[in-house]
């Protein structure tokens, strides 16, 4: 079985940018409102089929979150945030998770928005690159996850059928996203975060990597 894991909030903390948010615009809370718009900005794009690097659009979402809270972002403001972004720390139990999926025979991969040279950073950063077997990003399609091209690449690289692979994320979005490629998927809860109402029933729920880690293994076993 292969895991394709998203990156940001999945196996990273962006609790880590409170401090920048909190900085900038005088509340830490503004970090889940710029993450909130920016995701939004990157599902209109992907759903008229145009397309932005994931970095460019996290620049653009910073000016209109600062102006909410009556503050100007300028643009050290935004190359700031690129830099932090690539230094996020991984959640506490990432790495032992990964480390007993792989013991247990289990492919291990990323899929994510930022663009691949970021993403490289990010995983090494966190200590988790050395862990990754491959490093997939949608910049190299030219699309956005959620839609279909991005899970396409995976499958089609790693020479596995959509059946034999399980998207781990912590956005419904991507679940929705993964599952209509027909991949097998894993909501992770962070933040008590529930999966979008209106889709499909994830294939297992968990609390965080170690209990999805605990699910796969249980459900799988090692292959």
């Amino acid at each position: 079985m292969l895991c394709v894991f998203d990156v940001n909030e999945t196996l990273l903390d962006l609790a880590a940018l409170d401090e920048f948010f909190a900085d900038l615009t005088g509340d830490p809370r503004a970090r889940r409102d710029w993450f909130d718009l920016m995701i939004h900005n990157a599902l209109a794009l992907t759903a008229a089929r145009d397309y932005h690097p994931f970095g460019q659009i996290a620049a653009a979402c910073l000016p209109p979150i600062a102006v909410a809270h009556g503050r100007t972002a300028t643009p050290d403001h935004q190359r700031e945030l690129g830099e932090r972004l690539r230094k996020l720390p991984a959640h506490p139990e990432v790495h032992d998770a990964i480390s007993r999926l792989r013991a247990a025979g289990f492919g291990v991969v990323t899929l994510t928005n930022s663009v691949s040279a970021v993403a490289e950073e990010q995983l090494r950063n966190a200590g988790l690159r050395s862990l990754i077997d491959a490093v997939y990003s949608a910049d190299q399609v030219g699309q956005l996850k959620p839609a279909p091209e991005p899970y396409q690449l995976v499958l089609r690289t790693e020479q596995v059928a959509p059946a034999d692979a399980i998207l781990i994320a912590a956005h419904g979005w991507d679940i929705t996203g993964a599952a209509a490629a027909g991949l097998a998927t894993a909501f992770v809860s962070r933040d008590r975060r529930l999966p979008l109402p209106a889709s499909s029933t994830p294939t297992l729920t968990a609390a965080d990597i170690d209990d999805v880690a605990t699910q796969l293994i249980a459900r799988y076993g090692a292959r």
